[in-house]
């Protein structure tokens, strides 16, 4: 009743117990359409804030877009005539099966207007709150206060009290009728007092002019053809708009409504359905029609198991809108108005409310963009109001879509760093180290994220271009974080790899072989030149400086200078020697698996290998050992299985300690594995401290 009311206030108080009765027989058509169409569901229909919002701004846009008096029968043909085909464009869009597209539309757009709906759905209540008895625009409360009756506000503030606190009180009643009891109930027990004269007036009974009724049941008086033909634009764009927002709002609301768990489905069948359902209330004198979450969750929480719960509804409101109207022709206006304030305060977007609060928070990021979101959707709000609500929806969503083409133009570089500081897991030796060190700032890593696009791209270009200008060697691009590429952004990438050749620069790029972005690569890059992860992609550029600045190759390190014998005397390493025996793997092959049953420990005195465990996308290195290291020791600790795999880089030589020869050791030399055991304590706890620092690297 109180937004088929709002709908059409534009008319003045001659329609105003119209508009009630057009609210009432809308949410009758919704609910048996919807059933008839096959929603088995138990969400309730009826007439929705943006919507109507929408309704009423358009409604009274057509009576003054010409100058002179409006012709009100026409103007309401041409209203009823985008109704109608709002619905069936509604239609449409499910059976094109654009309910998944429409749900990305704009969130700024949407909150603008429910957010201008309440608003201006409360501002409207102002004159009947305050007992008028004509309708006054709310832009003239305050220049006619002085007519206004107090005890009206009184009722209104009851009324708004009781609704607002009524689940203190009891739980088995809906707030609604909480409120809307009290504040009759205070509104009747004023007029018995003998205060009727310091109140505002009841709804009243159905006051609509003969041209009213004319245009509700009979079209056929009217020069129909001349006034559609004229207004054809109008009530296209303005039938499409209201097919958005009305479609927008649907899928929202069947999201909110949805049981607990419930993994939505059949979204454009729902569209079909209030499509086709608001098409037929259009030809019955009615407004368009949503899902009503408030009541839909009511309905759910007092036992509601079918889709019989939704027809009793329509049942009620059929009884309501017929043998029961005379007597709601006598509810207080400024009792319903007081109920449309509260629901226009809870309509209020809480997406705007939170934005707003983080916005205004100290320490808040991005506070940037959360001021451009808060601002598509003030302007939205205000040109609906101002300029034209149709222009709006069209403005707005194309506001809000170049606003996303920016945002996505904008870099996406998560990170950008050089190779001075961050090298990869492989061991160097100290001359190694020193080349590193010296050049290492030489090799440039870029690490992507987001969608890589023609104007994301071009500006990864320019970046790329200012970056190496000079003393770069290496650029190795990270893309595993890539989340879409296009065909231009690949020709962009290719255009960046052909002006880094002609400098002399290799490019490499970091990403998972199994991914579309590297399908759609692998035409313009070189297999070689893919890398799994970052580590072997620095690995990489690493050789290629070592390569460059001729490093000679490392050479065999004699047993008694390996670092976990520095503790021993010559005479222990001497009697040590004892019970090791030489190992050797060419390079290439596994040493061992994890999982693998471990009863020895290694060193090595020549050569590298290298520990993986598995990954989803192959495997990932978490150390090189080379000569001078010890791998293995744990299973000759806890006798567990082998936790990772490795396998030998070069040819590898050094010595092994079987389980059994340690345990003799311990037995016959005990001072020699006390110290190899502290000495195995200080390694696994050097291990501890690289293995936090990968875990640190691998999440970032």
């Amino acid at each position: 009743m109180a937004f088929g009311m709002f709908a059409f206030v534009s008319l003045g108080d001659e329609y105003f117990a119209y508009g009630a009765m057009a609210g009432l027989i809308s949410a009758v058509i919704a609910g048996v359409a919807c059933v008839v169409l096959g929603d088995r569901s138990t969400r309730v229909y009826a007439p929705r804030i943006t919507t109507t919002f929408f309704l009423g701004l358009l409604l009274y846009s057509l009576l003054h877009r010409d100058p002179g008096a409006p012709d009100v029968s026409a103007t309401l043909l041409v209203f009823f005539a985008i109704v109608l085909l709002g619905g069936l464009l509604q239609a449409l869009f499910g059976i094109l099966r654009l309910g998944t597209l429409i749900k990305f539309a704009p969130q700024p757009v949407m909150a603008g207007f429910q957010n201008m709906a309440a608003v201006l759905l409360l501002l409207v209540q102002f004159g009947n709150v305050l007992g008028f008895d004509h309708n006054v625009r709310f832009t003239r409360v305050f220049s006619e206060i002085g007519a206004a009756k107090p005890l009206s506000a009184l009722v209104a503030a009851i009324t708004c009290l009781a609704m607002w606190h009524a689940r203190r009180v009891t739980a088995k009643i809906p707030p609604l009728l909480v409120g809307l009891g009290c504040g009759t109930l205070a509104y009747y027990a004023l007029i018995a007092l003998g205060l009727g004269d310091r109140l505002g007036p009841v709804i009243g009974q159905l006051t609509a002019s003969a041209a009213m009724r004319a245009v509700l049941v009979d079209f056929s008086p009217l020069a129909m053809a001349q006034p559609l033909e004229n207004s054809a634009s109008v009530i296209f764009l303005g039938a499409l708009a209201l097919a958005i927002i009305a479609s927008i709002d649907a899928l929202l609301c069947a999201k909110l409504t949805s049981v607990p768990g419930q993994i939505s489905t059949g979204d454009d069948r729902l569209l079909v359905r209030l499509g086709v359902a608001n098409a037929i209330s259009a030809g019955f004198g009615g407004i368009t029609n949503g899902i009503n979450i408030g009541p839909s969750l009511v309905n759910r929480a007092f036992g509601a198991t079918s889709f019989v719960s939704v027809l009793i509804n329509a049942a009620v409101l059929l009884v309501a809108a017929t043998a029961l109207f005379p007597l709601l022709a006598f509810l207080p206006r400024a009792v319903l108005s007081a109920a449309i304030m509260v629901v226009a305060i809870q309509h209020i977007e809480p997406w705007t409310r939170q934005l707003a609060m983080r916005l205004f928070a100290p320490g808040t990021p991005q506070r940037g963009v959360i001021a451009l979101d808060l601002g598509v959707s003030l302007f939205v709000s205000v040109l609906s109001i101002t300029i034209n609500v149709v222009l709006a929806v069209f403005i707005g969503i194309g506001l809000a879509v170049l606003l996303f083409v920016v945002r996505m133009s904008r870099s996406n570089i998560r990170r950008l760093y050089r190779c001075d500081t961050v090298r990869s897991r492989r061991y160097r030796d100290p001359a190694e180290l020193e080349v590193l060190h010296r050049d290492g700032a030489s090799v440039l890593v870029i690490e992507l994220q987001g969608a890589l696009f023609f104007g994301s791209a071009e500006r990864l270009a320019q970046i790329v271009d200012r970056e190496t200008a000079q003393g770069t060697r290496a650029l190795l691009l990270e893309l595993r974080r890539i989340t879409e590429i296009d065909s231009t952004g690949a020709r962009i990438l290719g255009e960046i790899d052909a002006a880094l050749h002609i400098r002399g620069v290799p490019l490499a790029l970091v990403l998972s072989g199994r991914t579309e972005t590297a399908a759609r690569l692998a035409d313009a890059f070189k297999g070689e030149r893919f890398f799994p992860d970052i580590d072997r992609a620095i690995e990489w550029a690493e050789d290629d400086l070592l390569k460059q600045a001729g490093t000679p190759p490392s050479q065999a390190l004699p047993l008694e200078r390996l670092p976990l014998f520095a503790g021993l005397s010559a005479e222990q390493v001497a009697r040590l020697c004892d019970w090791l025996e030489p190992v050797a793997w060419p390079a290439g092959q596994v040493i061992f698996r994890s999982g693998d049953p471990g009863s020895a420990l290694y060193l090595v005195t020549r050569g590298r290998a290298s520990v993986h465990i598995r990954h989803d996308d192959g495997d990932i290195r978490l150390v090189t050992f080379a000569a001078g290291a010890v791998f293995g020791e744990l299973a000759l600790l806890d006798r567990g299985p082998r936790s990772a795999t490795i396998t030998a880089d070069e040819d590898i030589e050094g010595f092994g300690l079987s389980e059994a020869s340690f345990a003799e050791l311990c037995r016959q030399h005990p001072d020699i594995a006390i110290k190899l055991l502290q000495a195995l304590g200080r390694e696994l706890s050097v291990r501890i401290r690289h293995a936090n620092m990968t875990i640190q690297q691998l999440e970032t």
